[in-house]
């Protein structure tokens, strides 16, 4: 009896605990309005979401949270990732919620909340606009058809393609899907009805040739059994906006009076309306290589001597990091740090941050086997006649050995500089807005991806090209200054 006594005061006085550090009570509705939500969306899915020339992301989905959250009095922060970084965020518990155009289905009822829908989409299918040969699903057997990823189009092909005979070729992003038709290398594009209507009104080259098909609603997803208040907040929100007529204002803007294709300004007029994102980009890039790089520096010469080192367990702990870092993609450190590591151990870490890490890691083991390899490259009577005159080991090694060993590594270290540069641009995958990320937003909007892409390379040659002449003259000085 005794003992049951003490276990419901024990009990009890955990829930009073947890009550209070607000873990089991959910949150009020006026602790919600003082929250700032973070809520992650795509970057190439217009009508609904994309970046205009000013460089703010406007669309259906960012007019109507703003309104819902105006109407409701929350607070969030929007952070454009892409449809997959957007959901892979939601399901680590990086972000609040997600807003993208995304169909409600039972699969993903599994795992997120939904509010209620908020569109109803549909399915229709497009081919080049000087094609003439296909226009059904029959005209579709031994081809191949572009969709892209987490759609209503890729999902209602899928379901199809084994009918009529097709492939299925995947994109992250839908300027790429309508280049891959334009150019010839898949015939059609399955796409939601009003995302390639309103590509098709912006003069992205393709032309519908089928009827509308049925399609699921979007709605706006929370993680499940998180963020109850700010779901009901949206539906509120959202019922409040069609009753006024709000909501219809705001499909009529995107969906009715949305403007024509823009004529096209040429190469040198795209460059200065896109100048201020692109160097935007290039600042971002700039600034995870140099700030990577002075970290992976520092891990490479530590990693670096410890895995020349005479200790085993030292020289193990090298190996085990270097061999790891090495051995997998980038862009799978990129999602295992800033998504699967958070997941893990349920904490938030921010894209840049995230990016850093990976970058800085996966930068450093490639340090290592580079100061490894130039230590070992200077010849070892040098290191025994530094022992030999008295020096200790650690004495010998920064006065004699690294000096020499440096000026061997410096071509090496300007070329993972070159690398690591280059490397940045797949962390666009978990949402950072680098020079790459910022190249794709920009096509999203005008969908001049031949020009804008090779804007894109001409700034990385010219960065890539100044740091490999500053590099040169600065190993000159060092040769020289050692001669």
């Amino acid at each position: 009896m005794k003992q049951k006594k003490r276990m419901s005061k024990l009990i009890l006085f955990f829930i009073v605990v947890l009550t209070m550090l607000n873990i089991i009570s959910p949150i009020t509705k006026a602790e919600a309005k003082e929250k700032v939500y973070q809520i992650a969306t795509d970057i190439t899915f217009a009508p609904f979401e994309f970046q205009d020339v000013s460089g703010d992301f406007v669309g259906i989905d960012m007019d109507l949270i703003a309104a819902i959250a105006k109407d409701q009095g929350f607070k969030y922060e929007m952070k454009p990732l892409g449809f997959n970084a957007a959901v892979q965020a939601l399901e680590s518990k990086q972000v609040d919620a997600v807003i993208a155009g995304m169909s409600i289905t039972e699969e993903r009822q599994k795992k997120f909340d939904f509010s209620e829908p908020y569109f109803d989409s549909g399915i229709i299918m497009a081919v080049d606009s000087d094609n003439d040969t296909v226009a059904s699903y029959d005209d579709l057997k031994g081809q191949k058809v572009a969709v892209k990823t987490g759609t209503e189009g890729a999902s209602f092909a899928a379901s199809i393609k084994d009918e009529y005979g097709f492939s299925i070729v995947t994109f992250d992003d839908s300027a790429n899907m309508y280049e891959e038709v334009r150019t010839g290398n898949s015939v059609a594009v399955f796409d939601d009805y009003p995302v390639l209507a309103y590509g098709i009104k912006q003069g992205n080259g393709l032309k519908i040739v089928t009827d509308k098909e049925a399609g699921a609603s979007y709605g706006f997803a929370v993680s499940k059994g998180q963020n109850t208040e700010l779901l009901e907040m949206f539906n509120a929100g959202l019922a409040n906006l069609k009753a006024s007529g709000e909501y219809q204002e705001i499909l009529d803007k995107y969906l009715e009076t949305g403007s024509e294709a823009e004529e096209g300004n040429g190469f040198f007029g795209l460059l200065k309306e896109s100048f201020p994102s692109l160097l935007s980009g290039l600042k971002m890039t700039l600034i995870l290589t140099v700030v990577s790089l002075l970290i992976a520096t520092v891990l490479g010469i530590i990693f670096g001597l410890l895995r020349i080192a005479k200790n085993k367990v030292l020289s193990t702990i090298a190996v085990i990091y270097i061999d790891i870092f090495r051995g997998t993609p980038l862009i799978v450190q990129a999602f295992f740090i800033y998504f699967g590591i958070p997941a893990a151990l349920d904490f938030r870490i921010s894209a840049v941050a995230a990016g850093l890490i990976t970058l800085s890691l996966n930068a450093g083991a490639y340090m290592a086997e580079i100061v490894r390899g130039g230590i070992q490259s200077v010849d070892k009577g040098q290191m025994e006649a530094a022992r030999s005159l008295g020096l200790p080991y650690g004495k010998a090694m920064r006065k004699v050995v690294l000096p020499q060993a440096i000026q061997l590594m410096i071509p090496a270290f300007i070329n993972q500089f070159v690398i690591t540069l280059k490397d940045t641009s797949i962390l666009s995958i978990i949402g950072i807005n680098e020079l790459t990320q910022s190249g794709k937003i920009i096509i999203a909007r005008n969908l001049e991806s031949f020009q804008m892409w090779l804007i894109v390379g001409i700034m990385y040659f010219i960065v890539i090209m100044i740091l490999t002449k500053v590099s040169n003259v600065l190993e000159r000085r060092i040769k020289n200054g050692q001669a």
